[in-house]
């Protein structure tokens, strides 16, 4: 008699190039996929609305690949540590397999689930698939331990050879119906909506939910805008950057199918131009890597700052400016443009991020773990590892050999939205001003008061002064 296997989805929400599940498939053709709407996580309050729809979408998608194949995605809403084990002895199953993943929270998570399978005598199997290299394949020369430095990592990290695309199966053995009726009483459930589990959003995505349209953006990125991508991606009104994160995050897609399509765009191209944008991408995946690296060996990272002496660090923790910083009203047309993108669509253009992380933390001089909360509650493509990486960039409290580092917002948005698109398009009640006003930020207030828009909250050269001196006295 064949045994069951069930392969547990977590961040990994497709059936190709999907490692821990081709390895699943070779244990056993009757591989059961299992999801677990895991309520320590929905509980939580930094969880977005666009990210559960999206999330949502990408399980709706899985769930029909799996009935393609003849097998069954079973949904569960609980806790996993009652549940994986509860399904596995119902099953009667010798082995539950997942892919690890480098959060805090996972990884205490999955310890406790394998020693609740073991006690019921069931194996358990778990593989790296969100990563080119898992962690600890990627260490430093000197003394064999995790980099903390980006650039340094990333010179080691390109010359290790990248794995293959996982191995696919096109056919599952189905459960009989005894045995679906077995675990019918453990708490099954019928796909959920995000208003069924309370959430709430009816905009459009910046990308279709599923493994298919994952796929077809990441041929149409390197089919044109990866040839571009090392001047463009800076452009905030340009459509030029990838728009996977949602999927990289959820593992819509596989980042060796990402990787390889990035190679065949080098391998298909005779420019060195182009072969430069296609690297600064793969820079990009990199950079991905670094930080969940960074989490993994680090998990102090998601509770505080890297670098002690900011737990110090005087912060002003003013409640209305940071309000204006969410609604998107600081009187600063670029960070208000790249706020009300957030709010109105869930994603924010990444040099725009930068830009209103050092103007909350450099300018408002407000603690940079509001403004990671406020992302994680507002993103499609939120990720604790970039999401804290970027933050703490930003704030100048991570690993980084150049810590202080202050964005002046009018001039990123001279050099980056030069005629002020971007800013029209989102801040709509001052559109009709000139675009010497909307890139300067320098709107007088007669014509501001007129459109109902508010003045600087903050006065830019004065802030970046107060903060410099603040940060002097941590650095004694």
């Amino acid at each position: 008699m064949t045994h069951t296997v069930i392969f547990w989805h977590r961040r990994d929400l497709r059936v190709s190039d999907n490692i821990g599940l081709s390895q699943a498939y070779q244990h056993s053709p009757k591989l059961v996929g299992l999801f677990c709407l895991d309520t320590n996580i929905l509980n939580q309050d930094n969880v977005a609305s666009a990210r559960i729809t999206y999330m949502l979408g990408c399980l709706r998608e899985l769930k029909v690949s799996y009935e393609k194949l003849g097998g069954q995605l079973l949904i569960f809403k609980g806790n996993p540590l009652q549940i994986l084990p509860q399904v596995a002895e119902a099953f009667k199953v010798d082995c539950v397999i997942w892919n690890n993943d480098v959060e805090p929270y996972s990884k205490k998570r999955d310890h406790l689930v394998i020693e609740a399978l073991q006690e019921k005598g069931i194996q358990t199997q778990t593989y790296w698939d969100q990563l080119l290299h898992a962690p600890g394949d990627i260490l430093t020369k000197s003394n064999n331990a995790p980099y903390k430095v980006y650039t340094p990592f990333w010179r080691s990290w390109i010359k290790e050879e990248k794995a293959n695309v996982a191995q696919s199966f096109d056919k599952l053995q189905s459960l009989s119906e005894g045995e679906i009726n077995a675990v019918k009483d453990l708490g099954v459930i019928e796909l959920p909506t995000a208003k069924d589990l309370g959430y709430s959003w009816d905009a459009p995505l910046i990308l279709e939910p599923g493994e298919t349209a994952a796929k077809e953006q990441l041929n149409y990125f390197c089919d044109s805008i990866i040839y571009n991508y090392q001047e463009q991606r800076n452009y905030p009104a340009i459509t030029g950057t990838s728009s996977l994160s949602p999927a990289l995050k959820f593992g819509v897609i596989g980042v060796r199918e990402v990787w390889q399509a990035t190679v065949a765009a080098y391998e298909n191209t005779r420019s060195d131009e182009a072969r430069e944008n296609i690297q600064t991408w793969q820079q990009e995946i990199a950079w991905r890597e670094f930080y969940q690296h960074c989490m993994y060996f680090f998990p102090e990272l998601a509770e505080g700052p890297y670098r002690q002496e900011f737990n110090d660090f005087s912060w002003d923790n003013n409640e209305q400016h940071f309000q204006a910083w969410c609604e998107g009203k600081t009187g600063y047309p670029i960070v208000d443009a790249a706020m009300r993108q957030l709010n109105e669509t869930g994603w924010m253009h990444n040099r725009c991020r930068m830009i209103v992380a050092s103007f909350l933390t450099k300018d408002l001089i407000i603690n940079w773990q509001w403004g990671e909360k406020y992302f994680m509650q507002k993103l499609i493509d939120g990720d604790l590892s970039a999401n804290n990486g970027g933050w703490q960039w930003s704030a100048s409290s991570g690993m980084d050999p150049k810590p202080l580092r202050i964005f002046n917002p009018a001039s990123q948005a001279q050099k980056y939205d030069p005629e002020g698109e971007y800013i029209r398009l989102w801040v709509p009640e001052i559109s009709s001003l000139d675009t010497e006003y909307l890139v300067t930020g320098k709107i007088p207030p007669l014509e501001a008061h007129s459109c109902g828009y508010p003045q600087p909250i903050v006065d830019h050269k004065q802030q970046q002064k107060e903060f410099k001196e603040r940060y002097k006295h941590i650095k004694k």
